[in-house]
């Protein structure tokens, strides 16, 4: 099947996206109103994109109305946001943070997460996430419906258990993040493996 993006509508443009760009990491955003409430929304549009400068990014849709997002306001006034990865301890929450709260909610204590300060940013991160990054806002390239969020990681916090003893490898047995895949459609890494280069390609020993 051949599909013309030019042509096709943005939901179907959506759903193909979404359905084949697959697994995709989650990110629960948190940040903080002008009045000090906090807020936390899932967010499947993210990754990392660079490590020096370390640069994760962010897709933020508007609302069906067009108005933008509570987490979108937030990042554009102050500057700053926490990523919270997230497994499948918290992912029933993390879903539920997606819920389309009053802007005076604070998603994080109302799905039974609990805050944790940050070092170097005022948004909290969540306690029971596995990692969190601390962010930066470094630019915003707007589109008509969405924001790109390019974010500056300034700290990380890593669960001890997540790390073997020297802090350099993760401990895939322990850290087994969850993944969307589409709609409400999600995956555990609960089945790694290890794949290298074939040595023949990879020392020009191949036959031919």
């Amino acid at each position: 099947m051949e599909f013309d993006f030019e042509q096709l509508p943005p939901n179907d443009r959506y759903r193909l996206l979404c359905s084949f760009v697959a697994p995709r990491p989650i990110a629960l955003v948190s940040t903080i109103s002008a009045d000090g409430t906090p807020n936390a929304a899932p967010m499947s549009f993210f990754n990392v994109f660079s490590q020096d400068p370390p640069i994760i990014i962010l897709g933020i849709q508007a609302k069906p109305d067009g108005t933008e997002k509570e987490t979108m306001r937030n990042i554009r006034r102050s500057g700053e946001f926490v990523v919270s990865l997230c497994d499948l301890a918290i992912a029933q929450q993390m879903v539920d943070c997606g819920i389309g709260f009053p802007d005076d909610v604070d998603e994080v204590s109302l799905t039974g997460l609990s805050h944790a300060a940050s070092l170097k940013v005022a948004p909290s991160r969540v306690s029971e996430a596995p990692a969190s990054m601390e962010c930066r806002l470094s630019q915003v390239i707007d589109y008509p419906r969405r924001a790109i969020v390019l974010g500056e990681v300034v700290q990380m916090h890593v669960r001890d258990a997540c790390l073997d003893d020297q802090g350099r490898y993760v401990r895939p047995e322990v850290y087994q993040p969850i993944a969307r895949l589409h709609a409400d459609n999600y995956i555990v890494a609960d089945r790694q493996f290890v794949l290298t280069a074939t040595k023949t390609l990879e020392t020009g020993e191949c036959d031919g």
